[in-house]
């Protein structure tokens, strides 16, 4: 892990609890004790933590470092068509009286527009998702407490104790910011948390990934690829990525993006 990965996971572990030992701080950046106290002391003189006996302190007053996810909007325009298409067909796997999760992201975000006739119970932690739905649909929404991050739309709570542990999900859709042999890949360690409580309340786990996430790496492992039911990617995907999928137990749809652009024409 880099050396600014590591700073980004300290200073968002400080925002939630204030005050990290050296101990906590090497586990959570995955480092050496004496690496975490270079990292600390670098941070300090930089007077973006103050140091204590022991370990760090946030900073009074300073607000909580961004994402280290790119921006919604931006994401939003990339591999529109792509989006879609495999956005539609995770909207065919549900039905009227479903109780699905919808992690947040770009191209489940896409979803929106193929599950407004539906009547379902669907719990989100996008903001967005959310908003739309409740314009545009009959659906019954539930979204967690927490803070609204708005440069991913995204709601995230630090606190384990939120009304999502009380439901269930027969599916959960997500994207992710990178698909690989050692499983899904992702940016940020508060997404992780999230998302992984998410998935304690779900059945089966199905992620849109387009052919492009293949080719993405994050620093941190969300979930393992045995965690995956099924994966949604269009037709520009490696028959090489597909075997390797297909030998980890995952159910793969690709989606042929270029027949559903040509008879939407």
């Amino acid at each position: 892990m880099h050396e600014r990965q590591r700073w980004q996971i300290i200073l968002k572990t400080l925002a939630q609890k204030t005050v990290a030992t050296v101990a906590e701080i090497a586990e959570v950046t995955q480092s050496s004790p004496a690496t975490a106290r270079r990292d600390v002391a670098k941070l300090a003189e930089q007077g973006m933590l103050r140091r204590v006996h022991g370990g760090a302190e946030a900073m009074p007053n300073n607000e909580p470092p961004a994402l280290a996810a790119r921006s919604f909007d931006v994401s939003l325009t990339m591999n529109l068509d792509k989006k879609r298409a495999i956005a539609a067909a995770a909207a065919d796997m549900c039905g009227d009286g479903d109780s699905i999760i919808i992690n947040g992201g770009t191209t489940t975000y896409e979803m929106v527009e193929f599950l407004t006739e539906k009547r379902m119970q669907i719990i989100t932690n996008s903001f967005s998702l959310a908003d739309a739905l409740m314009r545009t649909s009959r659906n019954r929404i539930l979204i967690p407490g927490g803070q609204i991050y708005r440069e991913q739309n995204i709601i995230l709570s630090p606190y384990e104790d939120d009304l999502l542990r009380h439901h269930y999900a027969s599916i959960m859709f997500m994207g992710a910011h990178g698909v690989a042999p050692i499983g899904l890949m992702e940016s940020d360690p508060l997404l992780i948390r999230a998302e992984q409580r998410l998935l304690e309340r779900a059945e089966r786990l199905v992620v849109l990934a387009d052919s492009s996430k293949f080719n993405s790496r994050g620093g941190l492992i969300l979930c393992p690829l045995s965690r995956v039911h099924t994966l949604i990617t269009d037709d520009a995907v490696d028959p090489r990525t597909v075997e390797m999928l297909r030998e980890s137990g995952v159910e793969v749809m690709i989606v042929p993006v270029s027949a559903r652009a040509s008879s939407a024409a």
